[in-house]
């Protein structure tokens, strides 16, 4: 990527001002409810982190881990569960946060997971929505941006291993 040139999709203070305003919303929504938020690994933890911040409710965090992508840009479309949950689900209102859904592949298989737990209710929270990519039939509930099919990095994205600690959203440009 050394002579690619970064475009900035979203700044910091884009990202900070939408996650408010999920937060504010998520917060009215889970209002007196036993919320368990599940943010799933590695691309999440820096979007729940902030989204969490923003929730002014008593909740519970717990950690699934997926892979997918490997190093490449784009999903196998083949989920495996690394890690699984350790809290309990079972009559809980469970809230999954992830990044980005785009072929939907990784969502819908952690959520028919979770539904396997018997949760109360059981919702979405993305950062990223990248509908052209769908290839299942899975939408969030609760969406931060819509965005084209262009490769992101940054805020948790990672490109291989690395760039997860960028605090804006970029793609590269030739």
């Amino acid at each position: 990527m050394k002579n690619k040139t970064k475009k900035i999709l979203f700044s910091e203070e884009d990202i900070r001002n939408r996650i408010e305003k999920l937060g504010a919303e998520l917060t009215q929504d889970y209002k007196d409810k036993n919320l368990l938020v599940v943010s799933l690994l590695r691309g999440s933890f820096i979007f729940c982190a902030d989204l969490i911040r923003n929730m002014d409710l008593e909740l519970e965090v717990d950690f699934l881990t997926t892979a997918s992508y490997g190093h490449e840009e784009k999903s196998s479309g083949e989920v495996k569960i690394i890690s699984d949950l350790r809290s309990q689900v079972e009559g809980r209102d469970v809230l999954i946060v992830d990044d980005i859904i785009d072929s939907g592949h990784t969502l819908k298989s952690v959520i028919e997971h979770i539904n396997s737990k018997n949760p109360k209710s059981l919702k979405t929270c993305v950062l990223l929505d990248k509908p052209s990519r769908r290839e299942v039939d899975v939408e969030a509930d609760y969406i931060g941006f819509k965005i084209e099919d262009v490769f992101i990095v940054g805020y948790g994205l990672n490109y291989g291993d690395y760039m997860r600690n960028i605090p804006y959203i970029f793609t590269y440009e030739n």
